[in-house]
């Protein structure tokens, strides 16, 4: 690596939008610190990130190719280590990857997806109710607290088929996963007790299968030679799919609440008919990713930038790894002009890098949006005069630099 001294990342996220302006001016690849001192190169130009999300020198797989995780440099309480541990499609790099990725596939169905819809419709009902009977007392309702979050939790627990009295247990472990400043104690026993949930969950369905996605995965096979998915990647899908189909979700659906309660003039544009629901929430994608920097990737040989459009004479050396910055490039001005930095539903190009890119593109991404196209919709039907009960100013961000929304969203509705 370069010489110079690395950009220290904040573990708790305080601040993932001065920071990543920070990370831009120093140029579209930055030398970061992470959690543990451990270093990575930051991406932060969305032309850039978008070449090496699609660079086959490029993997995903710490046990190949990342050498700090080869020879145990890496504690097993690092705040990230679930995030490069688990052995899924998230980790998997080559054929290997494709391998996981159409085995899932197989069970996570556009079909399945769609079929959704009535349920979370009659869910964002039901906790608008419960809103609804809070704020009628005259009482600060916490949005996030309420409805941002209950909603794809329930969604997700009814996905997996999970018994609604676990769904406590789920959130728990959810929390412990996207907590990147948590103490060593708190990381290594969020790990054991979220491998103890899922652990129940799928000998339960081995037991009595139902139509819900831990029975499918349970049951995929490779059309070519029948293979499943082992015992530890079974556990570990599920784990991906908590984090693609639940906190993504949450901080969606409150970072576009958010970003419409302080931008009337925006949420304007919608109710008059120049801007749509979709506009918005592609929007709110774009500058406010949910995953503001997703560990990791690493450079299977050393790749010259230059050769990329990136920084001519700077190398990323094989075995280095790399951190997409997805906060970061989605309010880059190279792509977004000089108003980056401003929430506009009505902006022409709205395109982002908040789901991935290329073959490790979000398999959730479909659920994502559309648990946001039915409650951001119904959020703001429901209750025209809804405001913040708070300056913008004194919300606090999740404890995070990975997962991008707010610890609570109080609001009042008229």
């Amino acid at each position: 690596m370069p010489d110079q001294c690395p950009f220290v990342m904040d573990p708790a996220g305080r601040d993932i939008h001065g920071e990543g302006a920070r990370m831009r001016e120093r140029g579209p690849v930055v030398r970061v610190e992470l959690p543990g001192s451990v270093e990575a190169f930051a991406v932060s130009s969305p032309a850039l990130l978008k070449r090496l999300l699609t660079d086959a020198r490029v993997s995903k797989d710490p046990r190949r190719h990342w050498p700090a995780w080869i020879n145990g440099e890496i504690p097993p309480d690092w705040p990230l280590f679930t995030w490069v541990a688990v052995q899924n499609m998230f980790t998997a790099y080559g054929g290997e990857h494709r391998r996981l990725r159409g085995l899932v596939s197989r069970a996570f169905t556009a079909r399945r997806t769609a079929a959704l819809r009535p349920r979370i419709e009659q869910i964002t009902e039901q906790l608008l109710d419960r809103v609804a009977e809070v704020g009628r007392r005259g009482e600060v309702v916490d949005l996030r607290e309420e409805f941002c979050y209950p909603l794809p939790i329930q969604v997700i627990s009814e996905l997996f088929g999970l018994p609604g009295d676990k769904a406590v247990d789920l959130r728990e472990v959810v929390d412990g996963l996207f907590h990147t400043s948590a103490e060593p104690d708190e990381v290594t026993a969020t790990y054991a007790r979220l491998y103890q949930v899922l652990g129940e969950l799928v000998a339960a369905k081995r037991e009595s299968p139902g139509d819900d996605l831990t029975s499918g995965l349970i049951g995929a096979r490779d059309e070519e030679g029948g293979a499943r998915l082992s015992e530890q990647e079974l556990l570990d899908t599920l784990v991906l799919m908590i984090g693609a189909g639940h906190e993504t979700t949450v901080n969606l659906i409150d970072n576009a609440a958010h970003a419409l309660l302080t931008h009337p003039d925006q949420l304007a544009h919608i109710r008059e008919g120049s801007a749509t629901w979709d506009d918005a929430i592609e929007e709110s994608l774009r500058a406010d990713a949910p995953v503001a920097n997703l560990p990791l990737r690493y450079a299977v040989e050393d790749i010259e930038l230059g050769e990329l459009g990136g920084p001519r004479g700077m190398v990323i050396h094989a075995g280095e790894a790399i951190l997409a910055a997805y906060a970061a490039a989605g309010r880059a001005a190279e792509r977004h002009g000089k108003d980056a930095d401003r929430f506009d539903v009505t902006r022409i190009d709205k395109e982002h890098l908040a789901f991935g890119y290329g073959a490790h593109h979000c398999l959730g991404a479909p659920l994502g949006r559309l648990e946001a196209r039915v409650a951001i919709p119904a959020l703001f039907d429901r209750f025209p005069e809804l405001t913040l009960a708070v300056p913008p100013e004194e919300l606090l961000p999740v404890e995070s630099f990975i997962s991008h929304g707010h610890r609570s969203l109080p609001v009042r509705l008229s």
